[in-house]
């Protein structure tokens, strides 16, 4: 019993008092019995609260704490009639506080809490991609191939999630902070070589391929941690969405001092009918498996958000069973023609 004994003493400490913990696991074992003998439990008395939440996890865990120690084991039948009266409590519980985190979310502070949320993931996201960077370089010791492809998949993994929390914040804010205000000097090679580099591991274990084309002149002037993330997020979306051949990410000149830049895929393309919505952030996919960058359609809306924070406008052409080309085309003087190479 001691698990249970230790989240009892957790909710006791953060009760209003011990009394108003011991009156809410009196009305849940209550309830739970009445259940399990087949009566109507009296549901009323029961407290639709955080804290009778918990305590039913408490409840559950010493249940199955305490019938484990028994030699011989109680019968089965009767194990499953009381964790199913103990459940069907829990059901009852559960669509309160599904409507009050609605209202939150739909009240004068929903969007404070979102963005709270998305602040709060972004700190332990921090921690992972450095320590898994830390590991894949070989700094705590030695690391085989296996594990090197892992820690690629991790790092990914968290980098995918870091830029969704941060794309939370900055849609809250209105988009005006998604772009800074001074173009600088850099690298196109650079930039679509660490893309490549933080998808390489999702594209191994799909067996696809990766190209990356860089334009004569390499060094811009412009804005590269806003460049950066628009390619990394469409192609981390084309590598979701094809399953043979390659991605390509390009960038190409199109005449002195502009650049275009696209993704292409050799996936299975977009569904006409999901074209009118595909900028839509929160958007709900219709069903299981379409083509949406996120379910919440988040990521290609800031990467459109971006391009046109840039100067420009993000197009895409698809084909069923042929793939998906995102493309864009950018004002990017040479940096040595401004001198600042």
């Amino acid at each position: 019993m001691e698990e249970a004994q230790g989240q009892w003493d957790r909710i006791v400490e953060h009760a209003s008092s011990p009394e108003e913990a011991a009156g809410n696991l009196a009305a849940l074992s209550t309830a739970i019995r009445a259940a399990a003998a087949g009566q109507q439990a009296d549901l009323a008395s029961v407290p639709r609260t955080q804290l009778a939440r918990r305590l039913v996890s408490v409840v559950r865990t010493g249940f199955i704490e305490h019938a484990s120690a028994l030699s011989p084991l109680p019968d089965a039948g009767q194990l499953l009639t009381i964790l199913d009266a103990l459940e069907g409590v829990a059901r009852y519980l559960e669509p309160d506080w599904a409507q009050h985190l609605a209202d939150r979310l739909s009240g004068p502070d929903g969007l404070e809490l979102v963005v709270e949320v998305a602040h709060d993931l972004r700190s332990p996201l921090t921690s992972i991609l450095f320590l898994a960077e830390t590991l894949q370089r070989g700094r705590s010791g030695p690391v085989n191939e296996v594990q090197e492809r892992q820690l690629g998949l991790v790092y990914s993994a968290a980098f995918g999630l870091s830029a969704m929390a941060s794309d939370v914040i900055e849609l809250a804010r209105g988009g005006d902070r998604l772009v800074d205000l001074d173009p600088i000097p850099f690298s196109v090679l650079d930039i679509l070589e660490s893309v490549r580099d933080i998808v390489l591991p999702i594209a191994e274990e799909k067996a696809l391929a990766v190209r990356i084309e860089s334009p004569k002149t390499d060094f811009r002037i412009g804005h590269p941690v806003a460049l950066s993330r628009v390619l990394l997020n469409l192609t981390t979306n084309a590598l979701k969405f094809t399953n043979e051949g390659f991605v390509e990410v390009v960038a190409r000149d199109e005449a002195p001092g502009r650049v275009e830049f696209s993704v292409r895929d050799t996936g299975r393309g977009i569904p006409p009918h999901n074209m009118a919505t595909l900028y839509e952030p929160f958007r709900r996919r219709q069903r299981e498996g379409e083509y949406a960058f996120s379910g919440s359609g988040l990521g290609l809306s800031i990467c459109r958000k971006l391009v046109e924070a840039m100067g420009s406008r993000l197009e895409v052409e698809t084909a069923a069973g042929q793939g998906t080309r995102f493309h864009f085309v950018l004002d990017l003087p040479s940096a040595a023609h401004a001198g600042q190479v």
